[in-house]
């Protein structure tokens, strides 16, 4: 009896060492030597900013570290920036592509055409009819390394970037380029990108706040096949059994901004970043900084802004004192600044927290 619970306990330890093994491949892959090339830093920017068309398939996930508060606008993005996200993807261009998330509970799929998206719910056999829209809030395939890691790179300047060695992602060679935000306001530490030398496509993104050790966002490529996919598996027709629903526009927070907005302008400066022309965008939001230091402000309803301020004021890192209650998840800071006469203004962006008091401080209006 002992020695046939001995043997089970062996089995057990066995089969845990295999399953060990198999969570850690990924960084034991990571870890094996890479060799680097002699491409400038510049050269890989612009490498990766024109990989847009470059057509492949496979899978990726990402890692999020973000603790922010939870509302009832805010929930999906507090849980896409704070767990672990799977993903499998089949990219023809920019408005041509398929991301299926893949969670314990079920799958959805993003299908992209040039008129919009469409969002289908495999278990619940519904699909939603999505436009295209100037302002949003981050969804799932917004964190796949490719897209990802061209819109960080997008405005980096020269000056900002510089080489990182090599290092192997998705059983592949990549060249590492780090991007280091100029802006005095910016919270991000540094962004580093591992490209594909061959294809300019970006394998790898991670996002390191200021003063932290651990990267905030790690999305990678687990598998990768650098082929155009076909046509038909991208498309989306909605089965007959389906529902068929329409989106919003835009985000409810956005589209309330539109609906009030203000007589007085917001400032063409807040905490030394320029307020970036943006088209689509309504009046009442303000968008400032550039690059990966981007502020966005925006007036919104008693109602919109009472759950955030409470969830805010729960959490026991937030700041709170005569300008507003703020916050900071990692690189991403969140405010809220009451207005005497009704509302507020929410903050929100890749800027520090002295940043949001500085830019609350210089807003039309601001309870002070």
């Amino acid at each position: 009896m002992a020695a046939r619970a001995h043997g089970a306990v062996r089995r057990w330890a066995v089969v845990g060492a295999l399953v060990g093994t198999l969570v850690a491949l990924p960084s034991l892959v990571a870890a094996l030597s890479a060799d680097d090339a002699d491409v400038p830093a510049a050269e890989l920017r612009d490498a990766v900013l024109a990989s847009a068309d470059v057509g492949f398939s496979g899978f990726a996930v990402s890692a999020g570290g973000l603790s922010l508060p939870v509302t009832d606008q805010l929930t999906g993005v507090a849980d896409l920036l704070s767990d672990r996200t799977t993903m499998r993807v089949w990219w023809r261009g920019p408005t041509e592509n398929r991301v299926d998330v893949l969670t314990a509970a079920g799958e959805t799929g993003v299908h992209r055409d040039p008129g919009g998206t469409w969002t289908w719910e495999y278990e619940g056999l519904a699909a939603v009819r999505g436009g295209p829209g100037a302002l949003a809030l981050p969804a799932a395939p917004d964190l796949l390394p490719a897209p990802l890691g061209r819109r960080l790179l997008s405005e980096a300047a020269d000056g900002e970037l510089s080489r990182i060695g090599a290092r192997r992602v998705a059983g592949r060679e990549a060249l590492g380029v780090r991007l280091v935000p100029a802006e005095p306001a910016s919270s991000v530490a540094r962004v580093d990108v591992w490209v594909d030398p061959a294809t300019g496509l970006p394998l790898q993104v991670e996002v390191v706040a200021a003063g932290a050790a651990r990267a905030a966002l790690d999305t990678r490529f687990l598998d990768l096949d650098l082929a155009v996919p076909p046509a038909a598996v991208v498309a989306f027709t909605p089965p007959p059994e389906a529902s068929v629903g329409t989106a919003p526009d835009t985000d409810d927070l956005l589209a309330e901004a539109g609906r009030r907005a203000m007589r007085v302008p917001l400032p063409g400066e807040l905490a030394g970043l320029p307020r970036r022309p943006l088209e689509g965008v309504p009046p009442a939001v303000g968008v400032y900084g550039r690059g990966v230091t981007l502020l966005a402000v925006a007036p919104v309803s008693p109602r919109l802004a009472g759950g955030l301020r409470r969830a805010l004021r729960g959490s026991p890192d937030a700041v709170v004192d005569e300008l507003g209650a703020r916050l900071s998840a990692g690189p991403l800071g969140l405010m809220v600044v009451d207005r005497p006469r009704g509302g507020a203004y929410v903050l929100t962006g890749t800027v520090t927290l002295d940043a949001l008091a500085e830019a609350a401080a210089a807003l039309p209006g601001a309870a002070r």
